[in-house]
């Protein structure tokens, strides 16, 4: 049903732009009335997980937002799926004032520190006529597999995959995938030791 009704306004752009304006407020975030009365029905919580109440939902119909088993997103995380769906799976923990945007897609056991940024969101810039505002964005999805560890003030870029079991060191801006098993620090972030072998990288 659901998508029947996004495929209808694709083919009908005003009404499309319509019903944005209904659910989207001008300081881009969801109106009161989504946020309120909607809200039950946009969230999927499995059993013990945890959104803090001082924790900004920016959640829209657009797209799922699903949070696993006895997961946590503390005080002052902003989530907001309006690019892409946002899914975290089960014994994660997202941290104090850590940003969540655009497609990403978390494991389980992953957890954030303090203040980290993960923008699954880009914008487009190319046209020099056009104000970067007014040209709109896209969705590159971001995706961390099980069992890792990124450190405080650390900025996962969009389209960037993350592979099991690594450590991301605080203050680390990732803007290429990262293999398995990695050590990573740095702006920009670099693996500098595989956690599997015990060898540095060089």
């Amino acid at each position: 049903m659901i998508d029947k009704i996004y495929k209808w306004l694709k083919a009908h752009p005003d009404m499309k732009e319509k019903v944005h304006k209904l659910i989207e407020h001008p300081r881009t975030r969801p109106r009161w009335w989504v946020r309120n009365l909607l809200m039950p029905f946009l969230i999927k919580k499995k059993k013990g997980a945890y959104i803090s109440r001082k924790a900004r939902r920016d959640l829209y119909p657009y797209h799922p937002f699903v949070i696993g088993y006895k997961s946590i997103v503390e005080q002052n995380a902003t989530l907001n799926n309006a690019m892409g769906q946002i899914i975290i799976g089960d014994h994660s923990r997202i941290g104090i004032g850590t940003v969540v945007l655009g497609e990403t897609i978390i494991g389980n056991y992953v957890s954030t520190g303090q203040h980290c940024l993960l923008s699954g969101l880009n914008h487009n810039y190319e046209a020099i006529d056009i104000p970067i505002d007014l040209q709109g964005a896209y969705s590159d999805p971001i995706v961390i597999e099980d069992d890792v560890l990124i450190g405080a003030n650390s900025i996962i870029c969009a389209g960037v995959k993350i592979g099991t079991h690594c450590f991301i060191s605080a203050g680390s801006v990732v803007r290429t995938s990262i293999p398995p098993y990695s050590l990573v620090a740095g702006n920009p972030a670099k693996v500098i030791f595989n956690l599997k072998t015990g060898e540095r990288v060089k």
